[in-house]
């Protein structure tokens, strides 16, 4: 019954992912935790991230900002890196990084969810906070695999159409999910239930997909926005109770 259970998330949150670009993974995390256990829940969301954003990449290659690509990957990179050998270190006061995260998430989600519904034009961030929000992104998502968040909070300011942001992110995850994939199965995350499981998931992904990429075609710039935004808050919410 949970692995069931998980397989429906597998396909709500997905809907999703193809949709935004993002949030399928932090939505899905806390619900399939409680299902299937830590480590099969974030080595197959991650697997399946990567190939939800590959489903995204493939019809809307074209629109991939190439020079914002680049600039996220080479700056999130180093904190992925140092993130990955912080976690150990940060075990004790993982609780109060969540917070103080999720609280970050929720402040710029609704800043910008105010902005847009007063019709205040946003504007390109600096580039020095630009840089610092990469390399937090990058920090938090090799500390907590979540950094999604905060990128968004950078790409939702840079990449202005919907189908740049969406086909950008997707191959920006496509990366750094797959530099994560190669640390889980060095932890010894996929057992042969694991991957059984996996193999189901992608099947359900595919129906997914499909259904998000159709959405998402009809999805105007101010609604795209909405649910971006309402993402975050939620997104936001569930590190505050993690």
């Amino acid at each position: 019954m949970n692995n069931i259970l998980f397989l429906i998330i597998v396909f709500l949150t997905n809907i999703i992912q193809c949709i935004t670009g993002f949030a399928g993974t932090v939505l899905a995390m806390p619900f399939s935790v409680m299902l299937i256990g830590m480590s099969s829940a974030k080595a197959i969301l991650n697997v399946l991230g990567v190939a939800a954003s590959v489903g995204v990449l493939i019809p809307g290659y074209k629109n991939v900002n190439k020079k914002e690509f680049l600039k996220i990957v080479l700056l999130t990179l180093p904190g992925i890196i140092a993130g990955y050998f912080l976690s150990p270190k940060l075990i004790a006061v993982q609780k109060a990084a969540y917070i103080l995260l999720g609280s970050i998430v929720i402040f710029f989600a609704v800043l910008n969810m105010i902005k847009l519904f007063t019709k205040r034009e946003q504007k390109k961030q600096n580039p020095v906070l630009s840089v610092i929000v990469l390399l937090c992104s990058g920090l938090v998502h090799g500390l907590f695999v979540c950094g999604g968040p905060l990128l968004v909070t950078y790409a939702s300011r840079q990449l202005k159409d919907t189908q740049d942001f969406r086909a950008t992110l997707s191959a920006v995850w496509i990366v750094l999910n797959g530099i994560m994939f190669f640390s889980d199965l060095s932890n010894g995350y996929f057992v042969k239930e694991t991957w059984i499981l996996l193999s189901i998931s992608v099947a359900v992904l595919a129906a997914a997909v499909l259904l998000g990429n159709l959405i998402a075609k009809k999805m105007s710039r101010k609604g795209f926005l909405i649910l971006s935004y309402c993402l975050m808050i939620i997104s936001g919410i569930s590190l505050l109770i993690k």
